[in-house]
């Protein structure tokens, strides 16, 4: 989808519950910026919840955004902000969740190694997987 030095490349962007259930999937080039490609997951965002991202998400755009939605942002800022904003290093470990996700997901070899030419059969079977997950955490339960 992106070219790179190192060839094509992708970046799945993922919104999950507390579950780490997936919410919403977006993909972008890998080389863009991942903080001007937050828009289709905030738009995903509960109102009067917390968004826990990485250094990476951290911009006024996606703060004031979250803050206009109802939801708190904890974002560690990055080493080059000046402006510091209140962060709890405590909530901040459950965002373990996200990256549980994408491991669950290298278990499909087909998505791990992106064999699909095209980003919408790409993200076709990443959604795929995704009710995958949500229908073994349903199955459990009944």
């Amino acid at each position: 989808m992106g070219r790179s030095r190192g060839g094509l490349t992708t970046k799945i962007h993922a919104l999950v519950d507390g579950r780490g259930l997936p919410i919403q999937l977006h993909l972008s080039e890998g080389q863009a910026s991942d903080c001007k490609e937050a828009g289709p997951l905030l738009e995903a965002v509960p109102q009067d919840s917390i968004f826990l991202a990485d250094k990476a998400y951290d911009s006024d755009a996606i703060r004031s955004q979250l803050q206009a939605q109802g939801s708190f942002a904890n974002i560690p800022a990055k080493r080059n902000r000046k402006q510091s904003f209140a962060f709890s290093s405590f909530l901040y470990r459950y965002r373990n969740l996200v990256e549980r996700f994408f491991g669950k997901i290298k278990n499909a070899r087909g998505l791990a190694t992106r064999y699909d030419k095209r980003a919408d059969n790409f993200l076709a079977a990443v959604k795929l997987f995704a009710a995958r997950l949500w229908i073994n955490a349903y199955e459990s339960t009944a």
